[in-house]
C-alpha cells in the first residue's frame, strides 16, 4: 500500500471508515475533504450483487445528470450528408466519415465521445482496437449508435454520463465537481442510483446493491445510504 499523503491522512481522520452516511452528509464530508488546488471530481462507486462474467449480468447504459458533470465533453460524430450536417447544427465539436477515420488511426484523440449513424459502424467498427480499450467506441445501449444525432449531441453536452460493470462488479461514475452545491451533487447521485437500479438484471439474486461511497479525486471514500 502506497503511504498517503498528509492532506490526505488529514482529510481522512474527518471520516469512520466503518459508518455509512446519510447522502448529504457523505456530500458535506466529501466537499470538506477536498484539498487539492483544482477543483476535482466526485465520483460514485457502486458495489453491485452482479456477476459481470455472465452475459445476463452485465450491466452497461448511461443517464443524464440533471446539473452535468461540471466538464464539457467533446464529441466526435461520424457521419455523412444531410445526418453530418444535422450533428453539426446540433453543436457537435468535429464531423466527419474517412478522414476522421484516418486521423483517428494516424494517433488523433483529442475528443471525449463517439457518436456514429448505424451506416457508418462498418466503417468505425474497424478502429475498434483503438477506440475499444479507451472505453471510446460507440455502441446502441449507450444510446451513441443512432441516426438521431441531435438527440445524442444534445444529451451528452447537457452532462449524460456511460456506466458499465467492470470484472469485480463495480460501476464507477462521475456526479459533478467539489465546487458544486451539495444539493445538486445529491441530485446526480439520484439520479445515477435510480439509472443504475432500473438496469437491474432479472439474472442477479440476493442484494443487488451491496454499497455505495462517494470520493473527490484526490480524497478518502465515505460510504453512503442511498434509498
Amino acid at each position: 500500500m502506497a503511504k498517503r499523503g498528509k492532506k490526505y491522512q488529514e482529510a481522512a481522520k474527518l471520516i469512520d471508515k466503518n459508518k455509512v452516511y446519510e447522502v448529504a452528509e457523505g456530500i458535506e464530508l466529501v466537499k470538506k475533504a477536498a484539498s487539492a488546488k483544482f477543483d476535482e471530481s466526485v465520483e460514485a462507486a457502486f458495489r453491485l450483487g452482479v456477476d459481470p462474467k455472465r452475459a445476463d449480468q452485465q450491466i452497461r447504459g448511461a443517464v443524464v445528470l440533471p446539473h452535468g458533470t461540471g466538464k464539457v465533453q467533446r464529441v466526435l460524430v461520424f457521419a455523412k450528408g444531410e445526418k453530418a450536417k444535422e450533428a453539426e447544427a446540433a453543436g457537435a465539436d468535429y464531423v466527419g466519415d474517412a478522414d476522421m477515420i484516418a486521423k483517428i488511426q494516424g494517433g488523433w484523440f483529442d475528443f471525449d465521445v463517439v457518436v456514429a449513424t448505424p451506416d457508418m459502424m462498418g466503417e468505425v467498427g474497424k478502429l475498434g482496437r483503438v477506440l475499444g480499450p479507451k472505453g471510446l467506441m460507440p455502441n446502441p445501449k449507450t444510446g451513441t449508435v443512432t441516426f438521431d444525432v441531435t438527440k445524442a449531441v444534445n444529451e451528452i453536452k447537457a452532462g449524460k454520463i456511460e456506466y458499465r460493470v467492470d470484472k469485480a462488479g463495480n460501476i464507477h461514475a462521475p456526479i459533478g465537481k467539489v465546487s458544486f452545491d451539495a444539493e445538486k451533487l445529491a441530485e446526480n447521485l439520484a439520479a445515477l442510483t435510480e439509472a443504475l437500479n432500473r438496469a437491474k438484471p432479472a439474472a442477479a439474486k440476493g442484494v443487488y446493491m451491496k454499497n455505495v461511497s462517494i470520493s473527490s479525486t484526490m480524497g478518502p471514500g465515505v460510504r453512503v445510504a442511498v434509498k
